[in-house]
């Protein structure tokens, strides 16, 4: 008897052939990764961050999949950013060489638990943030009396944001503090300029950029050897290289992006950020290619209660939702496509294990269709899986991807 594993698993497998999601071989729904897109991705932006003389470290917290984490760092990563210490745990034992938690380290068992991660993995390279006196003290008192060091980066902040320091005063007398605490080695300074939002925050981004390289060249004589200078999401990494790169920045300073949602892109708000970044940015225009839609949502139509209404097998427990329904991008019935009108079938409602669509005039769909959906922000749509299946074109499965959320 065939076990099911998790919510998608492989329940009926072809001799000599590969399970295949569209002859359902697979429960339904499921997360599927294309390959090539997927590799596309990879080496678009590893080419992207090497043609501008930076340094990528993906955010990991996007797939949370170590099997992504590593064809990552083979493309050439320089690190894997995490934002917790169990994220870092896993990347760490999965081989990744360079752990950027880009988040505070606060309480007993998470400092323990990296504490451990130093002993376990030696050779590998860990990083995390400090904001306040208060937890540089806590961190070096720990650290110190496990006889390690901790590698830290001050993280600026903005007004209203998240964490980080609110002035570049502070982050400077907070500098100058770590840099007499045994247990602590100050590495650089990083920030997220994500966490301003406005009608047009370009201007906003630009002037923070700007403070954190002075802001940078202050601290550089509190830092031994390389500056790491960090920033950037998957939204405005044009403009952090382009500001920071043509600052004035410490000597021996190695400048970090740190876009995580590129990895399978979307249909939705990385999508639009990425034409906007096109249109912007001759470098990424020139550079040939761009980003493709990989993370795709399969699932079956289970009614068709009226002529306008279909019931599909997914809801808010299989998919983000948060930044727009998940919308139909393909049909397929028997394990074969049918013709499909964009527009002509539409996702408008979503509960825990249902999604209704809303059909136009005429629109031939069956119970037992397969549709094929497109999604916005993945990072909500990863954590609700624990295995996705990378396929080929053609739907067939290539690799079973465990997450480790």
């Amino acid at each position: 008897m065939t076990v099911a594993a998790h919510k998608s698993a492989i329940m009926l497998t072809p001799s000599s052939a590969r399970a295949c999601v569209l002859n359902e071989d697979v429960c339904l729904p499921a997360a599927v990764i294309k390959a090539q897109a997927l590799e596309n991705n990879i080496l678009w932006m590893q080419r992207y961050a090497d043609t501008r003389g930076v340094s990528l470290a993906p955010h990991g917290k996007t797939s949370m999949t170590p099997w992504i984490f590593r064809q990552q760092q083979q493309a050439g990563a320089w690190a894997i950013g995490v934002g917790s210490a169990w994220q870092a745990q896993a990347a760490m034992a999965c081989g990744i060489q360079r752990v950027l938690m880009a988040n505070q380290l606060v309480g007993k068992a998470n400092m323990l638990l990296v504490s451990q991660l130093k002993n376990t993995y030696p050779d590998a390279d860990y990083l995390c943030l400090v904001d306040s006196l208060d937890n540089a003290r806590t961190l070096a008192r720990f650290f110190n009396e496990h006889q390690q060091t901790l590698d830290v980066l001050v993280e600026l902040g903005v007004s209203g944001g998240r964490s980080g320091c609110r002035t570049t005063a502070e982050a400077l007398a907070l500098t100058a503090e770590i840099s007499q605490m045994s247990g602590l080695r100050l590495r650089g300074l990083e920030l997220y300029e994500g966490v301003l939002h406005s009608h047009d925050p370009q201007p906003q981004i630009e002037t923070l950029l700007c403070d954190a390289a002075l802001l940078a060249c202050q601290m550089e004589k509190y830092v031994d050897g390389e500056f790491v200078l960090t920033g950037a999401g998957t939204v405005w990494y044009d403009v952090v290289c382009n500001i920071w790169l043509a600052a004035k920045t410490p000597s021996h300073c190695r400048i970090v992006i740190r876009p995580g949602c590129y990895i399978t892109h979307d249909n939705g708000i990385y999508q639009q950020a990425q034409k906007e970044l096109m249109a912007r940015d001759s470098i990424a225009s020139h550079l040939g290619g761009d980003l493709a839609p990989a993370l795709e949502l399969m699932a079956m139509v289970q009614s068709v209660p009226e002529p306008s209404l279909a019931v599909v097998n997914f809801g808010k427990r299989d998919a983000a939702f948060d930044a727009g329904l998940p919308q139909p991008v393909a049909l397929y019935r028997n394990g074969k496509a049918l013709p499909f009108q964009s527009g002509a079938i539409t996702s408008t409602g979503i509960m825990d294990q249902h999604c209704m669509l809303s059909l136009a005039p005429g629109c031939n769909i069956q119970v037992g269709d397969i549709i094929v959906f497109g999604t916005s922000h993945p990072c909500l749509t990863f954590d609700k899986w624990k295995a996705l299946y990378l396929v080929d074109e053609e739907y067939n499965v290539l690799e079973e991807l465990r997450t480790a959320f």
